[in-house]
């Protein structure tokens, strides 16, 4: 299963770039990365037989083992790609929201969309590290 994340925003050469793509090249699993205009710019449509996943601070808190079988659970169920959208400043509109087939925060606070992404990328490492039986997870 492709893990696509479309992010608005230019993330340029930065820190939070630097560790995005540290992440990014450790995942096992196919993985892309868009980025569209701040402002403008229209979402890609979503392919046949894919998942739509929103980072949204109203959306559900999800523990990295309960994400990682959400992910699990995706891709035995013949999910060809898990697209993960990140906003920018202005987050998204409730007919985006709508259309998510999950809603997903990483906790109660807004992050930036530079940090989101590093989170991100982590959490998909992490997952498919877990699914693989990789030791980088352990549960405290």
């Amino acid at each position: 299963m492709l893990l696509h994340v479309i992010a608005r925003g230019k993330i340029g050469r930065s820190p939070e770039a630097e560790l995005v793509q540290r992440y990014l090249k450790r995942v096992t699993w196919p993985v892309k990365l868009t980025e569209l205009p701040e402002k403008g710019g229209k979402l890609p449509p979503p392919p046949d037989n894919s998942v739509t996943i929103l980072l949204d601070e109203k959306g559900e808190q999800l523990g990295s083992v309960a994400f990682a079988r959400k992910l699990e659970g995706w891709r035995d169920g013949g999910k060809r790609e898990a697209r993960f959208l990140i906003g920018g400043a202005d987050g998204f509109g409730d007919a985006e929201r709508a259309g998510a087939d999950l809603l997903l925060a990483f906790g109660k606070a807004t992050w930036p969309h530079l940090f989101a992404r590093a989170m991100l990328a982590e959490q998909l490492f992490r997952a498919t590290s877990l699914l693989a039986n990789h030791p980088y997870h352990r549960e405290g």
